[in-house]
């Protein structure tokens, strides 16, 4: 086939998905800021409370065994009561303290560049036949480090792809499908856990006051997910995405970097003593917890039950390694000069986070209400009374849940926000069929990561179509969601079976995380 008739079909391609992307990005470009439909969430649920308070729905809580009744929130008491609780109401939010926290010691770590030097070593002693699954693992691994996935792995991917005689550009869609396809797929702890089991958790509340869940409820499946997500990227890439790729032309003048993520002596000095210190950690945890009279364990003498101090911990668990490994990478490399630069680092991560704060404020009103109000209740046992009447298998339900957060991914990009509102309605919903919360927070992890590379709204998509000009210049939006497509689709057909075979076979999700929710 003529390069001219390849272009030509190259051309017709971008043009249909073009066509369906542009309307995705006018209609998303409509949806307000997270924090502005939180409030305006707030005003609908009061205006829905004083109309639904006139009506008897003869509802029985199936815990307390109590009336169900909607509680008006625009009298003047539940008004007055709304503004004296307004702080207290954002500062015992469970998500804000506990993602604060992590990210002050993840913030430290990536200033350092001891997240950057580890994911370099990794790559640096991969075969060359083994290249892509060790770009897409350490993209997984990345998600450690919040974001530094997109701005080191992925053009990264390109350069080793390059330099080994393969098409760049497949170097780097496999890695962005490591790093945001693969988003919730990583066998080490981040700060993603805690963010979503906080959520998580006060949706159940919503049915349930005294439910918890533990912020590694899900770190047995996410880190299996590894292992699955490593070879779906693995095959779509060598099997679809290069063949297509042989017949798309590097430009002439395009970039060469000889930059192979090489680094310093020092770097490598300063990671092996980082290293070694967060492995000492861990030992001295080991062996502090091992004593069976150990401050650790809970009175009946368990390490992972809630009531365990080690289970409470997790969250300054993650805070404390990964400070201890940052402020000693920081100091034996020289990017800390002295105490000062450490502050400047956890002041710059939590500048980052200022979006999050200002959206959890209205988050935090918004879930008071609904739980207030009883509208929440009410939509959990009239949701759960329907998919009860329409009787839908659990695992049908499971999927369908997966795919309606795919599709609200594609307008709503972050994985916070969206489960912020979509989890105070389906987690009570399913917990009233029987469904645990864990696994909804398992379902939704799936949903929110496999649409996130061909959603033109995804705030790094627009990045990763620059990293791909660097060779071939004529990329554009829809080359780029043409190149993610079979990805996406590879990821959630691949992925939800290997949650509905997980579940059959009834492996631990996580630590405390079970499968059904007794009524």
């Amino acid at each position: 086939m003529s390069n001219h008739a390849t272009n030509n079909n190259l051309c017709a391609s971008r043009s249909v998905m073009d066509k369906f992307l542009n309307s995705v990005e006018r209609v998303g470009n409509k949806i307000p800021d997270p924090a502005l439909l939180f409030f305006y969430g707030l005003l609908i649920i009061w205006i829905l409370s004083a109309f639904l308070s006139q009506f008897n729905f003869g509802l029985i809580h199936p815990v307390t065994g109590t009336t169900v009744e909607i509680k008006n929130l625009l009298t003047g008491h539940a008004l007055a009561g709304s503004l004296t609780n307004m702080v207290t109401t954002f500062t015992s939010f469970a998500p804000i303290g506990i993602v604060l926290v992590a990210m002050l010691g993840v913030g430290v770590a990536e200033a350092s560049g001891f997240i950057t030097t580890g994911l370099k070593k990794m790559l640096n002693v991969t075969p060359k036949k083994l290249l892509t699954p060790a770009l897409v693992l350490v993209a997984i691994i990345s998600h450690t480090a919040a974001d530094a996935g997109y701005v080191l792995i992925i053009p990264l991917g390109g350069i080793l792809f390059h330099a080994a005689g393969r098409h760049p550009l497949a170097g780097i869609v496999a890695a962005f499908a490591g790093v945001s396809g693969g988003f919730s797929a990583n066998f080490i702890p981040s700060a993603v856990d805690p963010l979503l089991a906080g959520f998580t958790q006060s949706s159940a509340q919503v049915l349930d006051k005294e439910y918890l869940v533990n912020p590694l409820s899900n770190l047995y499946f996410t880190g299996l997910s590894s292992i699955i997500i490593v070879g779906i990227v693995w095959y779509v890439t060598e099997r679809i995405i290069e063949p297509r790729l042989k017949r798309l032309s590097i430009d002439v003048n395009a970039e060469s970097n000889q930059d192979m993520g090489s680094y310093s002596e020092l770097e490598n000095k300063a990671f092996n003593r980082a290293a070694f210190s967060m492995l000492a950690g861990i030992l001295l945890l080991i062996l502090l917890s091992i004593p069976e009279a150990s401050a650790l364990r809970s009175p009946s003498g368990s390490l992972i039950v809630h009531s365990a101090p080690l289970m409470k911990s997790i969250v300054p668990l993650i805070f404390i390694m990964f400070m201890i490994s940052g402020v000693v990478y920081g100091l034996v490399a020289g990017t800390f000069k002295n105490q000062n630069d450490i502050i400047k680092a956890m002041n710059h991560s939590m500048s980052a986070m200022s979006p999050y704060v200002v959206m959890s404020f209205f988050c935090a009103q918004f879930l008071a209400a609904f739980s207030q109000s009883n509208i929440g209740t009410f939509l959990a046992l009239e949701g759960s009374a329907f998919l009860k009447e329409i009787n839908m298998p659990s695992q049908l339900t499971i999927v369908c849940m997966i795919l309606l957060t795919a599709t609200v991914n594609l307008l709503i990009g972050s994985a916070s926000a969206k489960w912020a509102l979509m989890g105070p309605i389906l987690v009570p919903i399913l917990m009233g069929l029987g469904i645990a919360p864990e696994l909804s927070q398992a379902a939704y992890r799936i949903g929110d990561s496999v649409s996130n590379i061909i959603s033109p709204l995804m705030v790094f998509f627009p990045l990763v179509v620059v990293y791909c000009q660097r060779y071939v210049k004529s990329t554009g939006i829809g080359t780029l969601a043409s190149m993610m497509l079979p990805y996406s689709i590879s990821m959630f057909i691949g992925w939800t079976m290997f949650l509905l075979a997980y579940w059959a076979l009834n492996i631990p999700l996580g630590i405390n995380a079970p499968y059904t929710y007794q009524i």
